[in-house]
């Protein structure tokens, strides 16, 4: 007899960080959406259908860009303009590192040093 697959959907993205509220309040501004709850140890913002989390790690150690990082997100918008959503994003409190892949989109950094691309490339 044949097992069914068992229902499962995303329940959320967690952020490693070393300050929740500050990741956050990042997201919150560069993507909108609805701060569902914030403590010193976590925060979760709700941007559309996804859940991001902010979670406190006592020992987190940026994630080295290029190289090795944790979780990488991927960012666009149906009216995409890359220099003005990077012009957003860096003013939102993103950085850019030096080290660009591509020139068709960049590559940025959260406050707490995740990698994200603002990508002119959205899934239909």
């Amino acid at each position: 007899m044949e097992r069914l697959r068992p229902t499962l959907a995303v329940a959320g993205i967690s952020l490693d960080c070393t300050d929740p509220r500050e990741l956050a309040d990042f997201y919150l501004r560069l993507l909108g959406g609805t701060l569902l709850w914030s403590s010193d140890d976590a925060a979760a913002v709700r941007t559309g259908t996804v859940v991001l989390i902010a979670q406190r790690v006592d020992d987190h150690r940026r994630p080295d860009w290029p190289g090795r990082s944790i979780v990488h997100l991927d960012l666009s918008s149906k009216d995409f303009d890359l220099a003005e959503q990077t012009t957003y994003a860096l003013a939102c409190g993103a950085s850019r590192p030096a080290q660009q892949p591509d020139p068709r989109w960049t590559v940025l950094l959260d406050p707490a040093g995740h990698p994200f691309c603002l990508t002119p490339f959205t899934p239909d």
